[in-house]
């Protein structure tokens, strides 16, 4: 089982012509991602060809969104396009009614998040990120820029702030394999929150042991810490990035800003202890901790 993406999940490229779009749509479709088409209405009619030889692969390009849910089943969008253009982009896919649009752009004023994340929530569509790394469940779909070679399926689910830290949690427990693993994004507002993604891997019979990474500012994982100790039954394992981060400063994301004692990493870690969660002081000593949990 997975999280959001499968075996069926078919996808299209919002932004796929682009050199973003094209780079890493060459990589989903090589990782098994049931590409079936991309989205820019100045090339609407035409394709793009991805690959050499007996493995090239001729991906069509449609006008809008809805054009190409119609013509091939798509239930996934992934936008590669420029902040300026992707409240637009969003809100196109939102009303064609798609549903899961991962957003990998980083840098969407959060105006045009705020305002596409509440359409997004009228019309029952999922989104992930802005600012993300997309989400991969090994061995069935990889949608964004996570790299598929880290690691296989398996047990272990990942929902992390981080791209870079999903990255390395994926490759110290890429002997054991995952589930789904989900880059949520950094930004102050983003579509799928760690609770969502700890209620999903709660649900998903095939996930044993979750991996939930956070980072200074804002208070997501406090948010989390309570949502596990009334919801969640499976073990989660937790590291909070940020430890020696000086407080008033915005440190990497932009949802990172540290006000007084809230939203710093010891708070957190705090929180989720007092959870139950198994906190690691480093991203090697949480997978040590995930590890150990492991049947």
């Amino acid at each position: 089982m997975a999280i959001f993406l499968t075996e069926a999940s078919k996808v299209i490229v919002q932004g796929m012509t682009g050199s973003e779009g094209q780079k890493h749509t060459t990589r989903m479709l090589a990782s098994g991602t049931a590409v079936v088409g991309g989205v820019n209405p100045r090339k609407a009619g035409t394709s793009v060809t991805f690959g050499e030889g007996d493995t090239a692969t001729d991906v069509p390009v449609f006008g809008t969104v809805a054009e190409a849910m119609d013509a091939t089943g798509a239930d996934v969008s992934v936008v590669f396009v420029p902040p300026a253009h992707t409240k637009a982009a969003v809100v196109e896919a939102i009303d064609a009614g798609i549903p899961l649009v991962v957003i990998i752009t980083e840098g969407v004023p959060v105006a045009d998040t705020a305002e596409f994340f509440a359409l997004a929530l009228d019309k029952g569509v999922r989104l992930i990120g802005p600012n993300c790394p997309g989400l991969i469940s090994p061995g069935k779909s990889n949608v964004g820029i996570i790299p598929a070679d880290i690691t296989g399926p398996g047990r272990i689910g990942l929902v992390s702030k981080s791209g870079t830290l999903t990255y390395q949690m994926m490759y110290e427990l890429r002997d054991l394999g995952f589930s789904t693993a989900i880059g949520i994004g950094g930004d102050p507002i983003i579509g799928t929150t760690h609770i969502d993604a700890l209620a999903a891997f709660e649900a998903d019979p095939d996930t044993e042991v979750i991996v939930m990474i956070g980072e200074i500012g804002g208070d997501a994982e406090e948010r989390a810490a309570a949502y596990i100790a009334e919801h969640v039954t499976k073990p989660v394992v937790g590291y909070v990035a940020g430890f020696t981060a000086p407080e008033g400063k915005t440190m990497g994301h932009a949802g990172a800003i540290v006000s007084g004692s809230s939203g710093t990493a010891q708070a957190k870690k705090e929180a989720l202890e007092a959870a139950g969660v198994k906190v690691g002081k480093t991203p090697s000593e949480t997978a040590l901790l995930a590890r150990q949990l492991v049947s």
